[in-house]
């Protein structure tokens, strides 16, 4: 009893200190904060306005620490990813190394090593009016089976096109609704578009008669040691994967080497005659030089259609950057860009100087990784034609006296 009654009295004092701190001396119930209800009231009208499962979310989000500002409101930032990952260096030393020089043009030599610089790449550089090779930096890459020509390959495309009086460098042809390009722009501006079109105009057939005639698929050089010839198909490319006109739009399927591309540029500046390409080893080689003929191509009234395109190439479009190193002399040309979606990306610039003393053309060819694309070629080209142009390259010489003269 005694127990029970200790028991009553302790949980009576219990209930009177819990009425004590809720209820403090002078205050009532009336007196509650209308403040404090308030945002009660809102807190529950917001918990109300979430729906059940983004209640259990930021339930989740509470109880396991991570509900934050940042995590509600600040979306997390995406990672950018590119569709095509490289593997082959954009740079590269020693690429002299075995080079036959002595039969070279040194002022055409040094002016090309020094414009490839550290670039993992080729430069070519030919007299057009005769085919001989004044210089050939890092010939082992010059003198492989080549690669992918990329959008150099819309300069015989063109020639094609023209020849068979599809167009004229003024025929607008239609790529989307009210909207077309010419071929000056279309080349200027390297469009596939257009140059897919011209394509499946032509056809197979005689896009391939075509190509064969400017020297694609076979030796460019005589009797040059180490030349190996490009490959162009027998059977055109599956329409699954573009047809005819990727093969004219950036040259799918298609192997070019620097050799096959700059004897087309030099057949472009000197009218029509498509020269064996020969690279002279020897002083005794450049003084009994000779010129050979492959075949004469009927493109000299062609050659002022296509050469507004190439000139428009360089002066505003995808070749300008030649512009920033070299503006002495008028340069047409054409840039190429691609991969071999296997880790290699490559850069192309054929062009030749238009000069009122002669001609000179200049193939660079680069490979590597993102850092390597056509207007990085051209800008190299730029550097090798300021560099001949401060050597009075381009400046009239004296006529030279003809070997005969020295027979006794």
């Amino acid at each position: 009893m005694k127990n029970g009654w200790v028991v009553g009295r302790f949980v009576l004092f219990v209930l009177v200190l819990v009425v004590a701190v809720a209820f403090p001396r002078g205050a009532s119930a009336a007196s509650i904060s209308t403040h404090s209800v308030n945002r009660l009231t809102k807190s529950k009208a917001a918990a109300a306005a979430e729906s059940p499962r983004s209640q259990r979310r930021l339930s989740h989000l509470r109880h396991s620490g991570r509900l934050t500002r940042a995590s509600v409101r600040i979306p997390a930032r995406r990672r950018r990813y590119y569709g095509e990952r490289f593997w082959t260096s954009s740079f590269a030393g020693n690429q002299t190394a075995g080079d036959v020089v002595a039969g070279e043009d040194p002022v055409v030599r040094q002016a090309a090593i020094d414009a490839l610089g550290n670039m993992n790449g080729t430069v070519v550089a030919i007299d057009p009016e005769s085919g001989r090779i004044l210089a050939m930096v890092n010939q082992k890459l010059a003198l492989s089976a080549g690669a992918t020509p990329c959008s150099t390959i819309k300069v015989p495309v063109a020639l094609a096109a023209l020849s068979e009086n599809l167009i004229t460098k003024d025929t607008r042809v239609p790529l989307a609704k009210g909207w077309g390009m010419t071929l000056t722009e279309a080349l200027a501006h390297s469009n596939n578009a257009y140059f897919e079109a011209l394509g499946r105009q032509l056809g197979f057939e005689k896009y391939s008669y075509y190509a064969r005639q400017f020297g694609l698929g076979e030796l460019a050089g005589w009797n040059i040691a180490g030349e190996q010839p490009g490959v162009f198909p027998t059977e055109p490319l599956d329409e699954k994967l573009g047809g005819v006109g990727k093969m004219c739009s950036f040259g799918e399927s298609i192997s070019m080497t620097p050799l096959e591309l700059g004897a087309i540029l030099a057949a472009i500046a000197n009218g029509g005659t498509l020269y064996y390409l020969q690279h002279p080893e020897t002083l005794e080689q450049v003084a009994g030089f000779q010129p050979k003929v492959k075949r004469h191509l009927d493109i000299a009234p062609l050659v002022p259609q296509i050469s507004a395109g190439l000139a428009g190439a360089v002066q505003y479009g995808t070749a300008r950057s030649l512009r920033w190193s070299f503006s002495g002399e008028q340069i047409l040309g054409k840039t190429g860009t691609c991969s071999n979606n296997a880790g290699t990306r490559y850069g192309w610039f054929a062009s030749f100087a238009n000069t009122s003393v002669g001609r000179i053309v200049v193939v660079v060819f680069l490979e590597g990784g993102r850092p390597t694309f056509g207007p990085k070629a051209a800008e190299l080209a730029g550097h090798l034609y300021r560099d001949l142009y401060d050597h009075s390259y381009f400046m009239a010489r004296p006529a030279l006296t003809p070997a005969s003269a020295f027979v006794q």
